[in-house]
């Protein structure tokens, strides 16, 4: 059965983004902030502690350090740069749910970092490194595209195991990548993010946004915590899921 995971854990001060509180209990997979795009040490916290009362397995959510522009900024840093800054955040979120008696499962990187990782091998391979070099096995996961096998055998020089998404409320563009969300159509309405659900669960394919029927080999599938419409599907999603 597929898994259903949402990015959470994302407000910071007295900001406010998603509804973290009315999402836990419906999804398999939160994959939490870790301070450098959103998220701050007691959000962080509160978040975790949330996983933990709705038995939610907790991923981090690691991004480039660009709060203002909550991480849809790409930013030029070098491989020893990439390959730190998600060990840094791996680390924190991970020590945080050591705390509360939670194992970190995996790493999904955010907004630009994770666009530049999956158009790109040398990000792509700088975000494995951090993983393999972690002090325990960790899953990271990646866009389900029709590259599958390539980043499988990617994944295996690294010594690292991969899991694939698909995602609820984005249209994807006729080359299997997401439609960039300045363009008409890049988030789906309700009614299309439910046909696209069962689509998934159904045919393991997606419609593009000019018809095309891309085909897909998910093991998780995604829904923004800061997509209103989404959000409040999530009960419709997980039900249309589980009846696979």
């Amino acid at each position: 059965m597929l898994l259903l995971n949402c990015d959470l854990g994302e407000s910071y001060g007295s900001w406010k983004m998603g509804c973290d509180e009315e999402v836990m209990p419906h999804i398999d997979q939160a994959n939490i902030a870790c301070g450098f795009h959103g998220g701050d040490p007691l959000v962080m916290k509160k978040t975790l502690a949330l996983a933990k009362a709705n038995n939610v397995m907790v991923g981090a959510h690691p991004a480039y350090p660009d709060l203002a522009g909550f991480g849809r900024r790409s930013m030029n840093c070098s491989a020893d740069e990439i390959t730190a800054m998600v060990a840094y955040q791996v680390a924190a979120i991970d020590g945080m749910a050591k705390n509360q008696g939670l194992d970190l499962a995996y790493v999904k990187p955010h907004g630009a970092l994770y666009n530049d990782m999956m158009a790109r091998r040398s990000v792509r391979a700088a975000i494995m490194q951090a993983i393999a070099e972690y002090h325990r096995p960790l899953r990271l996961t990646l866009q389900a595209t029709a590259e599958r096998e390539n980043h499988l055998r990617e994944a295996g020089t690294f010594g690292i195991e991969l899991w694939f998404e698909a995602f609820a409320d984005r249209c994807y563009d006729d080359d299997g990548k997401l439609l960039a969300r300045s363009k008409p159509g890049a988030i789906h309405s309700r009614e299309k993010m439910l046909a696209q659900v069962e689509q998934i669960c159904r045919q393991g394919t997606v419609t593009s946004v000019s018809g095309n029927t891309l085909k897909l080999a998910p093991d998780t599938i995604c829904v923004h915590g800061d997509n209103e419409a989404g959000v409040a599907a999530i009960m419709e999603i997980r039900k249309i899921i589980h009846r696979g």
